[in-house]
């Protein structure tokens, strides 16, 4: 049976040394370490956790996360940056601010702003570190309503003294309020030296309550909109990023998210499908045109989003993959068709499990997007939710699909909002056949026993 996979978590580590200007970036390009949350590397590590534990709260938390897509509300360079996963998201730390102040934000491909909590804060979540305090910082800036920064900002409206103020409210109950401002936002770089991009536009926030974890404060969107971070950046990284999710088996071991030419997905086994453009613009559709397991090809004809083009949304911060019911219920079908093993219950919401004490072969299921055949691993396709029982990571829910990242651990995953198109090529997403320095011995040693 495949390795334990579980909705995942990676640190971004932002390191400070001496800074280099976006104009120097171009030339040397930069990334920053991915830490699996559970690693030990991780500040959310907890030793009393099992792994039970984590993969049971991550599937909860998939169904939970369809509620977060109702939002109400230079020259090219290279960039990696640190991610890790936080009450089923991840989390980026980034700096902003002149001096630069570290902040822990979820990083959301299902939203567009970026906002942290804002000293002072009339109505604030609990966090674990200090909040920024735009006054301390001499490269921020409100804007007025009649700006073009806050028509880039969806939701916003005049306060009485004319500043821009946004609103952003999810369908959890969650919710940030607050002055859209620009200010300095600090990254690293492969050369060790973060790189600094100046007048980011983001929202300080001063209202804020919901379903936010103390290890955050806020939200870093990595959506399509035109305040999203990867919008914002726009030429500067060429319109790329890409990222590869590491199996839960590999929680020790680090990978990257990058940015510029370093995001391009290419070379064998590499497949592109086109993005799709739909309303809204946060979110990345993609066609999902069939399903496949062994030779049963299973046409996807549902219109969840009203088209038949950009069917289904790509979505790092999902666990599960989301179908509609009757299409899920034949696709159930043929997969358990072809599995000899006897059937037991599982978590509420996964509805094919086994029992996992009995071995038993998974069949081949490839996912046909248009242009793209991916085919899945065991690992992608089931998860161990105890000792005992082995689970679909597939789920029925009333009208919806999202791709989610169970299904795309272990591939290199970029996204070319220039050319609009998403690439998926097989990986192994652990870096350490990269990092053989003088203790290459033991980097060896440690690849042999993850690979083997």
């Amino acid at each position: 049976m495949a390795a334990i996979v579980s909705l995942f978590a990676f640190v971004f580590a932002i390191v400070g040394l001496s800074n280099l200007s976006i104009i120097q970036a171009q030339k040397d390009g930069f990334s920053v370490e991915l830490i699996h949350r559970d690693s030990p590397k991780s500040p959310l590590y907890n030793h009393l956790d099992t792994t039970y534990n984590r993969v049971t709260n991550a599937l909860r938390r998939s169904f939970n996360r369809v509620h977060r897509f109702k939002p109400t509300s230079v020259t090219t360079m290279e960039a990696e940056v640190d991610i890790m996963a936080d009450s089923g998201e991840y989390l980026m730390n980034i700096a902003i601010g002149s001096p630069a102040f570290d902040i822990f934000a979820i990083a959301d491909t299902g939203s567009d702003l970026i906002w942290t909590q804002c000293k002072p804060c009339s109505q604030c979540f609990p966090q674990n570190g200090p909040l920024f305090d735009p006054t301390a910082s001499s490269t921020y800036k409100k804007f007025s309503c009649r700006t073009s920064q806050c028509g880039d900002v969806e939701g916003t409206s005049c306060s009485r003294n004319g500043s821009c103020q946004y609103s952003v409210s999810y369908g959890d109950g969650s919710y940030s309020n607050g002055e859209v401002a620009s200010d300095t936002l600090t990254l690293d770089s492969t050369t060790g030296s973060p790189v600094v991009v100046p007048n980011v536009i983001m929202g300080c926030g001063r209202d804020n309550d919901g379903s936010f974890d103390e290890n955050t404060s806020g939200i870093i969107g990595l959506g399509g909109g035109d305040s999203s971070l990867i919008s914002q950046l726009g030429t500067t990284v060429d319109g790329k990023f890409s990222y590869c999710l590491l199996p839960f088996s590999e929680a020790g071991n680090s990978s990257k998210m990058n940015f510029g030419s370093d995001a391009i997905v290419s070379g064998n086994g590499a497949v592109s499908t086109p993005l799709t453009k739909q309303s809204p613009q946060t979110f990345y559709f993609l066609t999902l045109e069939a399903i496949s397991v062994g030779t049963n090809r299973i046409k996807f004809t549902d219109k969840p989003f009203g088209t038949d083009q950009g069917n289904i949304i790509i979505d790092s911060g999902t666990t599960l993959t989301l179908l509609p019911d009757e299409f899920y219920s034949e696709l159930e079908s043929a997969v358990s068709s072809m599995i000899n093993a006897p059937k037991v219950n599982g978590p509420e919401g996964l509805n094919l499990c086994y029992d996992a004490t009995t071995e038993f072969a998974v069949p081949d299921i490839t996912v046909h997007f248009s242009g793209a055949d991916v085919k899945l691993q065991p690992l992608n396709t089931f998860v161990l939710v105890s000792e005992t029982v082995a689970c679909f990571t597939f789920s029925p829910v009333p009208n919806f699909a999202i791709y989610g990242n169970l299904a795309q651990m272990n591939f290199l995953v970029g996204y070319d909002t220039i050319k609009q198109t998403v690439s998926f090529k097989p990986s192994v997403c652990s870096n350490c056949w990269k990092n053989m320095d003088i203790t290459y011995i033991i980097s060896i040693i440690t690849c042999y026993y993850l690979l083997s």
